[in-house]
């Protein structure tokens, strides 16, 4: 089987659908991130198989219909090579994406995906999550906040919440420990303005391994305090 009956399998079997079109993307940004991880460190995984799951899949995993409302403002923070960003796009074009990460490296992979792909109102930011987050044009600006396996939820809030307005969502997706992650992030959760984690537990097709998707409301405005100087979340979690 190649990439495509993989991914469209995969899909029927998580319940999701599939254009023609959207196969096509996948196919294309799949081959691109196989072509280009050959010269930049983009991705461990490069199976057909695994990407069509663990990637294409796990990504659009988080999609509900009443956080990703039509035409929101979503911002994918530590994108890498751009998951869940770049799936999500491809699946919702209505979806006004910013892909933000730290090296240029994987921002010239994305612009280059971004092109070949044909996708329109993708904006791409090469900055520290914790230095750009206290830049009025980001700050509070996105209705939905995503990440992908960037830290422990404590560190990953203080850098994914100050970029969430008023009334939009953070969204993390974690693995197995999720329920270790809460926990400790309790108190930073609150600190920031996030309501109580509503928590999706699911598994990907072929997986045995459990995994999580944690949306938290943004209720209050995060105080001006935070995000605080770049590297300090990760050294002294909240």
């Amino acid at each position: 089987m190649i990439f495509q009956d993989y991914l469209s399998e995969a899909a029927v079997q998580y319940g999701l659908s599939l254009s023609s079109h959207q196969l096509n993307q996948f196919t294309l940004y799949y081959n691109l991130l196989v072509e280009w991880n050959e010269k930049v460190n983009l991705t461990a995984i490069t199976e057909p198989k695994e990407v069509a799951v663990k990637h294409m899949i796990d990504s659009l995993s988080c999609c509900e219909s009443e956080v990703f409302l039509p035409a929101a403002a979503v911002i994918d923070v530590g994108t890498g090579a751009g998951f869940p960003g770049l799936p999500l796009k491809i699946f919702r074009p209505d979806l006004k994406l910013t892909l933000m990460d730290s090296l240029q490296k994987r921002l010239t992979f994305l612009e280059a995906a971004v092109q070949s792909l044909g996708l329109e109102g993708v904006t791409i930011v090469h900055a520290r999550a914790e230095e750009a987050a206290r830049q009025k044009e980001y700050r509070e600006k996105y209705d939905v906040v995503v990440s992908r396996a960037v830290a422990r939820l404590n560190v990953l809030a203080e850098y994914c919440l100050p970029f969430a307005a008023l009334g939009g969502y953070f969204v993390a997706l974690k693995g197995a420990q999720y329920e270790m992650d809460m926990k400790e992030a309790e108190k930073a959760v609150f600190l920031l303005g996030g309501g109580s984690p509503r928590v999706r537990c699911l598994y990907l097709p072929g997986l045995e391994d459990k995994r999580a998707i944690i949306y938290i409301k943004k209720e209050h405005i995060t105080a001006s305090t935070y995000p605080r100087k770049a590297g300090t979340p990760e050294k002294k979690p909240l």
